[in-house]
This record gives structure tokens, sequence and C-alpha cells, in this order.
């Protein structure tokens, strides 16, 4: 039985507009080849994007009085950023670390087991209608 994993990846610069084409195919080239990698193992992607720079992303902090801070990127304390993530699934940690350590990138990944919360007795979760269950 497989568990999921979720990588995300930390880039210290990530300008995708700034990429010319080549770079663009040979970055890509070898995310193509983590996918392939996964596939190969028996495994799969379950889900996987890039994310716009943080120019364009909004920090949304919680605040007592109930309306929330919203603030517009770029973050003046942010010193990386998170530019990409893949859920996939591996056979043990070690599958997931050895095939986590193929995907490319000039800063560093983190690989977090997703915690599946119908294995979690005490766990409720808040469904649509408002309720929880």
């Amino acid at each position: 039985m497989s568990d999921e994993y979720v990588l995300l990846i930390h880039e210290p610069d990530w300008d995708p507009d700034s990429m010319t084409p080549d770079e663009w195919r040979e970055a890509m080239s070898g995310h193509q080849a983590f996918q392939e990698a996964v596939a190969a193992a028996g495994e799969r992607v379950v889900a996987t994007s890039a994310l716009q720079p943080i120019a364009k992303a909004t920090k949304i902090t919680p605040r007592a009085d109930g309306d929330p801070l919203i603030t517009d990127g770029p973050f003046s304390e942010t010193r990386e950023v998170v530019t990409g993530f893949y859920s996939f699934t591996a056979s043990s940690p070690e599958e997931a670390r050895e095939l986590a350590a193929l995907v490319p990138t000039g800063g560093w990944v983190e690989l977090y087991p997703v915690l599946v919360l119908d294995l979690v007795p005490s766990a409720r979760v808040h469904n649509l209608t408002g309720n929880y269950s």
C-alpha cells in the first residue's frame, strides 16, 4: 500500500516571466524526468502545479477582531519562496525521499507525509453544510 506525500519546491529567485523558452524547456524536462521516475516506481503523481511569483501572492492573517489582514505581495520578510508542489504516492518514506531528491530546484524541497484524517479518530472535519462530522 502506498502513502501520499506532498513536496514543496523552494527557490531563492523565481520569476517565470524572465525565463527564456530554452530555460523553461530545460526546467520542465527535469520535472518530466521526476514524473516518469514516479510512474516507473509504480506510483503516481496525484497533483502538481507551479505557482506564480511572490509579487502576485496574497497573505491573509487572521485577527482577533474577526477581520483578516490582507497583504498583497511581494512580502519584505520573505527570503525563500514556494514555487510549486507535487502530491505523489510512494510505498515507503525511503522511496518518497529518493523520488523527492530527483525534483530539480535551485533551492531545496520539503517533503511531508499526508495526514489521512479518516485514520485520526479525534479529527472532526467541517463539511460544506457548516457542520462538523
